[in-house]
């Protein structure tokens, strides 16, 4: 055809013979039987190795998990809680809703840098709270640094989360003096799983 361009034979790609199994349907060489255990066992371990929060310390808080109905300590239903985990594990978070209608959030993290819990808390009317501690077998304890209240006494919070031998987990919110010494119960709630 005039105009056309006709490329030499030596330009077409030939395919090697040792490719050719590629394309003509031939099996693949198999890998010996005694290497699948071992590519098996790398993949879990790559597997656990990847998860940044599946250590013990990341599970001490774990007696928290549920989805709750809250009471106070004359029996009276006062809230809803659920909490779960999120981000990988990494995340203990909370959804607060008060029998009043204020709703709230957490997200409680352990920092592996200091060993210790953090929560951040905020709610529907502005309040927020920054806590920090440690765990100890069914019990989770967290306070915040000293702040001053409105009447220039400064006061730190202090949170204590037990589990109960019947499944119930209470909840203990003091107020501390700067010694550290209780001054008042702000908030004493029992959780029940939801049936």
């Amino acid at each position: 055809m005039p105009g056309s361009k006709t490329y030499p034979s030596a330009h077409v790609k030939k395919h090697s013979p040792r490719h050719s199994h590629i394309y003509t349907g031939l099996p693949m060489p198999k890998l010996p039987l005694l290497l699948l255990p071992l590519l098996f066992l790398a993949n879990i371990c790559l597997a656990q190795s990847s998860c940044a929060c599946c250590t013990a310390q990341h599970r001490q808080f774990d007696f928290w998990l549920g989805d709750w109905l809250v009471y106070d300590t004359t029996g009276a239903k006062v809230g809803e809680n659920l909490i779960e985990k999120v981000e990988a594990d990494c995340v203990v978070s909370e959804r607060w809703q008060s029998a009043t209608g204020t709703t709230g959030r957490s997200y409680n993290y352990f920092d592996a840098a200091d060993s210790t819990w953090n929560q951040v808390w905020i709610d529907s009317q502005g309040q927020n709270l920054v806590l920090k501690g440690k765990a100890s077998p069914d019990k989770m304890v967290l306070q915040s640094a000293l702040t001053t209240g409105r009447q220039g006494i400064p006061y730190a919070n202090r949170i204590t989360w037990t589990r109960n031998s019947d499944g119930t987990v209470t909840q203990l919110w003091e107020i501390l003096d700067p010694q550290g010494t209780p001054v008042h119960v702000a908030f004493k709630g029992i959780y029940k799983r939801r049936r």
